[in-house]
């Protein structure tokens, strides 16, 4: 087995995970962490000159890594008063994973019916690891889990929602990086994706297409009871 750093999920083929310049991309990846960890503030104004000056950058790949963010949802556009930070609140959480809810059903439905014996091979190999890791390591889960499902959208002739699907997984894979899975969600997981691979062998589409549905549904919600929990903790 792999060391835990080094395996890392890849979007669908075809689909550009960054597209921009490498500077707007690191620097992307910089803001978007300062934004999730709080450092930069919910409705805090983004100048960009400030940023180019505190990651000594011209303008230039600040405004890419804006509108990346832009696009992702964590930067918000404003007439006369330019981006600020969206509040990474309950309601952001709740309207990503409830798309998910909607398209990732179809996606899954079309894989069933075209599923090869590889196909299946590389869930239960995915799968395999996912159990070996047991959670132990939660970036190396989040990689794995990843990397089970972009298995069952990376050929869908729909790019755009194979687009739409990896970009919403990552914002909510940065969001839910600050908390823990439950007891609960860990054994829902196992058994949701042991369950998922039956469906696909048995070509049952309609049944893994419900099933996809209530794994990202229980994996939304069990993000926003984490946050729910977390601010009721700073509030007590």
């Amino acid at each position: 087995m792999a060391e835990m750093s080094d395996f890392k999920a890849m979007p669908p083929v075809g689909t550009d995970p960054i597209g921009a310049s490498s500077e707007g991309a690191s620097l992307y990846q910089l803001i978007r962490e300062d934004i999730i960890e709080g450092r930069l503030a919910a409705n805090e104004r983004l100048v960009v000159t400030d940023l180019a000056r505190r990651h000594g950058t011209s303008t230039n790949p600040v405004r890419e890594a804006l509108q990346l963010l832009r696009g992702e949802g964590f930067v918000i556009f404003l007439p006369n008063r330019g981006a600020r930070v969206r509040p990474i609140d309950q309601d952001f959480v709740r309207d990503i994973y409830e798309i998910g809810v909607l398209i990732e059903p179809a996606l899954t439905r079309w894989f069933v019916n075209m599923a090869t014996g590889e196909d299946i091979a590389e869930l239960e190999r995915l799968q395999g690891l996912i159990e070996e890791n047991n959670f132990a390591d939660t970036f190396r889960h989040s990689e794995l889990d990843t990397a089970f499902h972009t298995v069952m959208y990376q050929r869908h002739y729909n790019r755009h929602a194979a687009e739409l699907w990896w970009k919403h997984r990552e914002v909510l894979r940065a969001v839910s990086r600050r908390f823990n899975f439950t007891l609960a969600r860990r054994a829902a997981i196992i058994r949701e994706h042991r369950e998922l691979i039956a469906h696909v062998k048995a070509g049952s589409a309609d049944e893994a297409a419900e099933l996809i549905s209530r794994h990202v549904e229980g994996s939304g919600r069990h993000i926003l009871e984490q946050m729910r929990a977390r601010n009721a903790a700073r509030a007590g």
